[in-house]
């Protein structure tokens, strides 16, 4: 009688013998790895405490989730925008942001998730329709491309790389940004499978070797090793406590979280497929995650908290964990827990961190200008996924407004767009005023398109 091969992989509640467990916990790490860090590169944060606070976070997020939901969190790049407007001029010669900015930041941060919780209460209670209808696709389409965009000018300017006034230096940064950015473009576009998730990470090699060529070309020293093993192998990351008088801070960073609730929902879905294909093929009971949406963003909302608490940036789960969960076919809820204090343990290796200080701007901030870019693309998505009638007056209302507030205030005023005394930041105040828009032109507007609809239906026949 023939055998029926069983389906290799492991559910959420399963686990995989210690071997394997460490080796796809290990991978777990590497994969969160390249985007983690250079958020922290991009931000001044450190890259050690950056890790700790990924690896904390996860394991806060797998806490209140009950382990049902198998998720890796990491730094968010949705962020990026006003906490580099706040750490820009202030780094340090080692490219670090000073304890103070930092600070500040953190308790911009902790409110933000605050949001995330709240909406996951929302949800948990009244269902995702609520939260739709304060937050349309029209304004977390919109947010997620201004945050892009405003990024801009920052990819092209941080892409120079590092303090330098000779023409040699400046030009040998941009050739190095260059070869960083068309490498990263090429392997999105060619790499496929495992190898296809890891685009950044392998420009950033590439440009990494293209800055170490750069002295026996002609050009001059980028790469500076001197700092590597200037600390010893082990020691505590740095921690900072956050500033709970940051009020401007808040302002600033707060209103992302709005961005990030339809990225954190589509991965939750994705999952939700993934997994439960994977049981249906073990003839097991479908796993109902599509439906924990709720606890989903409070433990995102969570995880922003904790990681700030010790001096990390903002973040979220990660697709690139999801499709590496999906390739693999381990979902295990046990092995994200263990690449989480995998993560933690890195974090006190502290050459680790020191050698990931030694990349150069220019390197980052070349594969940043595709990456930067692909943010903004997906304001686009988030609007072609929800179908936007890009034909009706109240959508284009609210994006019209909402981008040029957001854009325009941004790169006309960088301190703050002044109103009546005080200085209000151009994310934030873009948020506020297109959620206030969206709701004061829905007011009857369902009706009234209704009547148009119709109308024209009659036309036409």
């Amino acid at each position: 009688m023939a055998t029926i091969k069983s389906e290799l992989g492991y559910l959420p509640d399963e686990t995989p013998s210690l071997g394997k467990l460490l080796l796809f916990a290990l991978q777990q790490v590497l994969v969160m790895f390249p985007a983690t860090v250079t958020v922290a590169l991009l931000t001044g944060f450190h890259v050690s405490t950056t890790i700790f606070a990924s690896g904390l976070a996860t394991l806060g997020f797998l806490l209140v989730t009950r382990g049902k939901i198998p998720l890796y969190y990491g730094s968010s790049f949705s962020y990026l925008a006003p906490i580099m407007a706040m750490t820009s001029g202030q780094l340090m010669a080692n490219g670090l942001a000073p304890d103070a900015i930092i600070s500040q930041a953190q308790f911009g941060i902790i409110m933000s998730g605050l949001v995330s919780i709240v909406a996951g209460l929302i949800v948990s209670r009244f269902g995702m329709e609520k939260i739709e209808k304060v937050l349309p696709p029209t304004i977390t389409g919109s947010i997620a491309l201004i945050i892009g965009i405003t990024l801009a000018g920052t990819a092209l300017t941080s892409a120079i790389g590092y303090d330098a006034t000779a023409d040699t230096a400046v030009n040998a940064s941009w050739v190095i940004a260059l070869i960083t950015l068309l490498a990263t473009v090429g392997f999105s576009v060619y790499l496929k499978g495992v190898l296809g998730q890891l685009p950044i990470l392998f420009g950033i090699i590439v440009g990494y070797v293209a800055a170490l060529l750069s002295p026996f070309v002609g050009g001059p020293t980028i790469v500076d090793f001197s700092a590597v093993f200037s600390q010893g192998f082990v020691s505590l990351p740095h921690f900072t406590l956050p500033d709970v008088t940051a009020w401007p801070a808040v302002l600033a960073i707060m209103p992302i979280a709005i961005a990030t609730i339809p990225e954190s929902t589509a991965h939750l879905f994705q999952l939700d497929i993934y997994v439960n294909d994977l049981a249906r093929k073990k003839g097991k009971k479908p796993y109902h995650i599509a439906d924990k949406l709720g606890i989903n963003l409070v433990g995102d909302g969570l995880g922003d908290i904790i990681a700030s608490l010790f001096g990390g940036p903002a973040g979220t789960n990660y697709g690139e964990n999801i499709s590496t969960m999906a390739i693999t076919k381990n979902f295990s809820v046990v092995m994200l827990g263990v690449a989480a204090v995998l993560a933690i343990l890195l974090s006190f290796v502290t050459p680790l961190s020191n050698f990931i200080n030694t990349v150069p701007g220019a390197v980052i901030n070349g594969a940043c200008i595709f990456l930067f870019g692909v943010i903004a693309a997906q304001g686009v998505a988030i609007m072609i996924e929800k179908k936007v009638d890009m034909f009706s007056a109240r959508n284009l209302s609210v994006i019209a407004v909402t981008m040029i507030i957001g854009v325009g205030g941004y790169y006309a005023c960088p301190n703050g767009i002044p109103f009546f005394g005080i200085k209000l930041p151009a994310i934030a105040t873009a948020a506020i005023f297109g959620i206030v828009l969206n709701l004061i032109l829905s007011i009857g507007g369902t009706k009234a398109e209704a009547e148009q609809n119709e109308e024209l239906s009659s036309i036409v026949d």
